[in-house]
């Protein structure tokens, strides 16, 4: 009954680690670029651990997968909105100073001219950009940011969005749940990513999927609540065989 316990207490607490994943993904699902958590768990051997544990498995949940399905794009008609192709990012600079990347396209100015996603200078090709003041912003298809200055007909370009794309496998979510490279080095540029300005892509996430695997869940965790009560009843009813008692 050891074996037992170890699998399904484990096997309970990955299921509690995979709700807050999915519930994650629920309240986020109006969220603008945002892309669902994928939940992965392996069977795990008890190694090193002493003679016989090798038989006994643990349910052990790994680092969260990133969805790679694209969300619906709006049309906003903000010249300030872009929405990228395949499974491109944006680089935004967080506030350590390091490189983070996101598919929320819904950029905005502050007051000193720096664009700005959700607070974070979006990162160019020549670091955080700066737009003049009162100057008309246009976004190329491959990122290049061209301003037209007040009283001038011709737009000049100022820097390119810093367009990045990597293998799903090779990224994570921070703790602020944006998107950072596993191994924590700044992804480079690629030139395959293009960018639709005046549109947004809506969050990927599809609120029914996660309600049925948020039941699924709810229903596995009643299972091994069972088998938990199930192996402490059968535990006991071992004592009182060896000890030669009975009830």
């Amino acid at each position: 009954m050891d074996a037992l316990i170890y699998t399904v207490a484990s096997g309970a607490d990955r299921t509690l680690r995979a709700q807050q994943v999915h519930a994650n993904n629920l309240a986020n699902s109006g969220t603008t670029g945002f892309r669902a958590n994928l939940e992965i768990s392996t069977a795990q051997p008890l190694t090193n651990s002493g003679y016989g544990y090798d038989s006994r498995h643990m349910s052990q949940m790994q680092a969260s997968a990133i969805s790679t399905r694209n969300g619906a794009v709006s049309d906003t008609g903000r010249n300030l909105d872009v929405a990228l192709s395949s499974n491109g990012y944006l680089a935004v600079q967080t506030p350590d100073g390091g490189e983070a990347y996101t598919r929320n396209g819904a950029m905005e100015l502050d007051a000193q001219g720096n664009l700005t996603i959700g607070g974070l200078p979006v990162l160019g090709e020549g670091g955080p950009i700066v737009v003049p003041e009162n100057s008309t912003l246009t976004i190329g298809e491959d990122g290049t940011i061209s301003v037209l200055p007040p009283d001038t007909v011709l737009s000049a370009p100022v820097d390119k969005l810093k367009l990045v794309k990597a293998d799903p496998a090779d990224l994570t979510k921070n703790e602020a749940g944006l998107v950072v490279s596993r191994s924590g080095d700044p992804l480079p540029v690629d030139a395959t990513v293009s960018v639709l300005d005046r549109h947004l892509e809506n969050s990927n996430v599809s609120a029914v999927e996660e309600m049925v695997a948020t039941m699924s869940l709810t229903r596995t965790f009643e299972v091994q609540m069972k088998l938990l009560n199930a192996s402490d009843s059968m535990d006991q009813a071992g004592q009182r065989l060896l000890s030669g008692t009975s009830s």
